[in-house]
């Protein structure tokens, strides 16, 4: 069992829409776990039950061996979970600082401490505090819905497509602050459409197809595999 563990996950939108179909993983402590898969496979649906913003219909998640699923996203949050939404994960008309405070919303009081180290993480974050965050590009953007979800000091980070419209030289420069990320301890999983720079970056890959775990391993070995590269990476052998 690692850091954070779900087992046989069953969940949807109602009963009649079920999108996982008994997805289990587990996510150890400082690694970089990446899911990948078809559209619909329920890679954002598994990282809403994780967050606490789905109740499963059947399974577990547990944080250390501690049952957290059907809790309320805050407490999951609060307990070392943070989700990083694809969409809708800043709020553009307000500063950099602003976002960052409202990151730091579960203990107001360290705040003000936690600002400043991650404007000493980030010295992008930190030229442009006082700008809305509608000015930054593309990257800039998913640079401070990450540091929002580190205010809270979480064990584990929840990615949802973070290289999504970036860039070639954007989404290159947001896979090594990942790393960076992972590197200062903090555990990851992150749902990825750019499967093969996400699992270059991963110690480990799991691929979803229709709500069910079809493949899962070292993530260099399926980087590897002629057929999870021909069938969910796109890229032929002499690619490899």
């Amino acid at each position: 069992m690692g850091l954070l563990s779900a087992v046989d996950l069953v969940a949807g939108y109602g009963p009649a829409d079920l999108i996982l179909k008994g997805v289990s993983l587990d996510v150890d402590a400082a690694e970089i776990v990446a899911v990948i898969g078809p559209n619909g496979a329920g890679k954002s649906t598994l990282l809403k039950v994780l967050a606490g913003l789905l109740t499963p219909h059947r399974g577990s998640v547990t944080l250390d061996g501690r049952p957290i699923h059907g809790r309320p996203a805050r407490e999951v949050s609060a307990l070392g979970v943070a989700f990083v939404p694809q969409e809708q994960n800043v709020f553009p008309t307000m500063s950099v600082r602003d976002n960052l405070e409202i990151g730091g919303y579960l203990d107001p009081r360290r705040a003000r401490a936690r600002i400043e180290a991650i404007f000493e993480r980030f010295p992008t974050l930190s030229d442009k505090r006082r700008h809305a965050a509608r000015t930054l590009s593309g990257g800039q953007r998913q640079i401070l819905a990450m540091a929002m979800a580190l205010m809270v000091e979480p064990r584990v980070l929840l990615l949802d497509e973070p290289s999504a419209g970036l860039a070639p030289l954007a989404a290159e420069s947001l896979f090594r602050t990942i790393t960076a990320i992972r590197d200062e301890g903090v555990a990851i999983l992150m749902v990825e459409q750019n499967a093969l720079e996400a699992l270059a970056i991963a110690r480990r890959g799991v691929i979803l197809v229709d709500g069910r775990n079809s493949r899962s391993g070292p993530a260099a070995e399926l980087l590897a595999d002629p057929e999870v590269r021909r069938i969910f990476l796109g890229a032929s052998d002499s690619a490899a």
